[in-house]
C-alpha cells in the first residue's frame, strides 16, 4: 500500500474526490496518509482534520522566507510519515526543487488547461481560465501530469477536455473544469501507483 501526500492551497475538491475514489474502491494501493497546505485556513485542511487525516499547515512564511529551512521541514515530514507519492492538487506554490528531486517520477500535479497551451509561470486558477476565454478557443480540459523543475513541464499522464461556451466567465468555465479535474486525478493517480507496484 503505498502511502499519498496531497498538496493543497484552497477548497481541496480535488482532495475530497482523491477521498472519496479511496473510499469507493475506484482507486486501491494507495492510501491517503498526508494533507499539506500553504494556507491554513483552507478548506483541504478543514476537510483532513474533519476526516481525521494527518494535515500539516506548511509554509515558507513561517520560517521568514528561508527557503532551505522551508525545503527541510517539508523533507522531513515526508519522510517522518512515509511518503511514497505526491499530488499536487490546487497547491498555489511552486514545490522546492530538491523535494521534486527526492521524489522524482513520483509528483504529480493537475492543472486547468490542456498543457503544453495554457501552461507556465503565472497560469493558475482564473488566469488560466480568462487566457483561454480570450483566445477564443472552444475545447478546453484538465491535465494530469508529472512534476518537474519548470512549471507544467513534466510528461503528461492523462488529458480530458471540456467544451467552452461563448457565454463562459472564467468563473462558469473553472466549474465545469473542476468536474473534469475530480474524474481524472484519481484515474492518474491509479496509473502512477500501478506503475510503481509493477518496478517495485
Amino acid at each position: 500500500m503505498l502511502r499519498l501526500a496531497v498538496f493543497a492551497s484552497g477548497r481541496g475538491s480535488n482532495l475530497k474526490a482523491i477521498y472519496e475514489s479511496i473510499k469507493n474502491g475506484t482507486l486501491h494501493g494507495v492510501e491517503l496518509a498526508l494533507v499539506i497546505s500553504n494556507n491554513s485556513n483552507s478548506g483541504a485542511i478543514v476537510f483532513a482534520q474533519a476526516n481525521h487525516i494527518p494535515a500539516r499547515h506548511l509554509s515558507q512564511l513561517k520560517y521568514a522566507n528561508d527557503a532551505v529551512s522551508f525545503q527541510n521541514e517539508l523533507l522531513k515530514v515526508l519522510a517522518e510519515e512515509q511518503i511514497d507519492l505526491v499530488v499536487l492538487a490546487g497547491y498555489m506554490k511552486k514545490l522546492p526543487d530538491v523535494v521534486v528531486g527526492t521524489y522524482r517520477g513520483r509528483v504529480i500535479n493537475i492543472h486547468p488547461a490542456l498543457l503544453p497551451a495554457f501552461g507556465g509561470a503565472g497560469m493558475f486558477g482564473l488566469h488560466v481560465h480568462n487566457a483561454v476565454i480570450e483566445s477564443g478557443k472552444k475545447i478546453s480540459g484538465a491535465t494530469v501530469h508529472f512534476v518537474e523543475g519548470e512549471y507544467d513541464s513534466g510528461k503528461i499522464i492523462i488529458q480530458e477536455t471540456c467544451p467552452v461556451f461563448n457565454d463562459d466567465t472564467a468563473e462558469s468555465l473553472a466549474e465545469r473544469i473542476n468536474r473534469t479535474e475530480h474524474n481524472i486525478l484519481p484515474k492518474a493517480i491509479q496509473i502512477v501507483v500501478d506503475s510503481i507496484e509493477e518496478n517495485t
